[in-house]
């Protein structure tokens, strides 16, 4: 078996918006070095100031250095049926499979990386980069953060990986049904393994503890391992990557329930790689407020954190929609209402819509008593029902509770006499989570489909 141990030099950290600037191969026969290959490459854009201080790197260096596709052919050949090797392989791996695509080549190669195996092979060091690992197992490395030098230090690496590998550690990760070649350089294997064929929400974690992202899954397995098949460019995914140490898990018994687990946790923690989920907002509620007259009066406004709504809208025009219903079906004041700004008294007073509330002819006890009347008879008429589905074992039950249109809570019970112990004490048993329009549309659309499931309450 042949090894090609690969270290490069580019202009920035993700293969799609950056150029190499340096390749180093060296062909591994298992016992040494068979054949050096390295190369500086005009990556056709300037080497930022702070990469030419990292490696040395310059502009002028590269000004008569070969295009990439000037070498893609040999650097493909060379490659070609070798285990790929690098220290955080994914890296090094994705710039060159993208680069090469773009030349016209298609690089499929095993990977090993040899930051995943010396955590294995050499555990309980206290960093596992390459000069701190170097440093730690004595091994001489010179020309640091120049591909040739890297190289040449990831092969000593590699051979003493190849000599302290008592239980087969590199065979096991080049089979076909590992998954070590695909997973992040930090995240340990039997963290996936542990993971179960169950729905669920996962956290992907730091170095740190700090979760950076939030997930949920059909099977948290599948799920979580999918994130790490292909080898996307983007620095986005590069940078996700690096950043993954750890993953948690909670189970939970339907899909449904592991959608609102994690809607409600990416709201808790507002992980910084949950960017379509955090933005998801309603963007205007109805309010309901008292004037200095002591009039109450309702309001379409933009959604705001902190104050409570009576209920949410994703544009204006169902806001107002809404709210006109309001005031045609109740005889409302649409003045009050914020439906009118005209200086005189509401226009709908003449034609019996509403009792002069807004020019103090109707009182205030008696239009407060008549909206509240209205805002009651609204929230009576939303619905209240529990679903009961599968839970997160055979014998276990789950149960999830709207309560006049608004999702309540959700949790687990195995008594069969269950929802026979009155609506409260249900809910007493439940834990509590937040709700808003993208939850509930979530509860109903699943309630229409699975009449058998729901209980009115």
């Amino acid at each position: 078996m042949l090894y090609a141990i690969v270290d490069i030099e580019t202009t920035g950290g993700h293969a799609s918006a950056n150029g190499i600037t340096e390749v180093a191969i060296n062909i591994h026969d298992g016992n040494q070095i068979v054949e050096r290959y390295t190369t500086l490459i005009n990556p056709k854009r300037d080497v930022p100031f702070h990469i030419t201080a990292l490696t040395g790197i310059d502009d002028e260096m590269l000004v008569n250095a070969p295009f990439f596709e000037d070498v893609a052919l040999q650097i493909h050949q060379l490659l070609y049926g070798k285990v790929f090797v690098a220290h955080n392989v994914n890296f090094d791996y994705s710039f060159l499979k993208h680069h090469l695509s773009l030349a016209g080549y298609d690089l499929q190669c095993s990977k090993l990386c040899t930051v995943r195996l010396s955590r294995k092979v050499f555990p309980g060091k206290v960093s596992y980069s390459l000069g701190k690992l170097c440093n730690a197992l004595q091994i001489p490395i010179s020309n640091r953060h120049r591909a040739a030098g890297d190289a040449d230090a990831t092969s000593i690496l590699f051979n003493l990986l190849l000599e302290n590998d008592t239980e087969g550690v590199i065979a096991e990760m080049l089979k076909k049904t590992s998954k070590e070649q695909v997973l992040p350089p930090n995240l340990d294997k039997a963290a996936i393994m542990k993971l179960p064929n169950q729905p669920g929400v996962y956290y992907f974690k730091d170095n740190k503890g700090k979760i950076v992202y939030v997930g949920k899954a059909k099977d948290l397995k599948k799920r979580v391992t999918s994130h790490f098949t292909g080898n996307k460019p983007n620095r986005r995914r590069q940078d996700f990557l690096r950043t993954i140490h750890n993953v948690d898990y909670v189970t939970c018994g339907t899909e449904l329930m592991a959608l609102i687990l994690e809607a409600n946790e990416i709201k808790r923690l507002w992980p910084e790689n949950n960017r379509a989920m955090k933005r998801y907002e309603h963007k205007y509620d109805l309010y309901i407020f008292e004037d200095q007259n002591g009039y109450l009066r309702l309001a379409i406004d933009k959604h705001k954190k902190n104050n409570k709504a009576l209920q949410s809208f994703n544009n204006l025009l169902e806001g107002y929609n809404f709210l006109n219903m309001l005031v045609e079906k109740y005889q409302l004041c649409a003045k009050l209402c914020y439906l009118q700004k005209t200086a005189t008294k509401c226009t709908a007073h003449e034609n019996g819509q509403c009792f002069g509330a807004c020019s103090g002819i109707e009182t205030v006890a008696v239009y407060n008593k008549r909206l509240n009347a209205a805002i009651e008879d609204i929230q009576n008429l939303q619905p209240s029902f529990a679903l009961v589905d599968e839970g997160r074992k055979e014998e276990e039950m789950s149960c999830l509770v709207v309560e006049k249109g608004i999702f309540y809570g959700m949790g687990y019970f195995t008594d069969k006499n269950y929802l026979n112990n009155g609506f409260s004490l249900v809910k007493e048993s439940l834990s509590t989570y937040q709700s808003n329009s993208y939850i509930l549309n979530l509860i109903l659309n699943y309630a229409e489909q699975h009449p058998h499931k729901l209980y009115k309450l």
